[in-house]
């Protein structure tokens, strides 16, 4: 799911993104309970806490890309609302 959006393999990902990637790619296809911005922003924070120094840049730019995917209806519906 996630390894369409990399620049490279996923091999090469430091192992705390690769999985903070994976668990992120879950939530936004498989919970949708859970508005994608909280997702996202857990994610991130998780990847400040326990990845490398800018890897949770990479996170989230990642995780946009999903939930632009994954959760189109919802974004959509978040801009149609904050444009009011």
């Amino acid at each position: 799911m996630i390894e369409q959006y990399l620049d490279r393999k996923l091999s090469d990902l430091d192992p705390i993104e690769l999985n903070v990637l994976r668990m992120g790619a879950y939530e936004l296809s498989d919970s949708v309970a859970v508005p994608y911005r909280v997702v996202i922003n857990e994610c991130i924070e998780l990847g400040k806490v326990f990845g490398a120094t800018d890897g949770h840049k990479y996170v989230n730019s990642i995780l946009d890309k999903v939930a632009l995917n994954h959760r189109a209806v919802e974004i959509a519906a978040k801009q149609t609302s904050s444009t009011r």
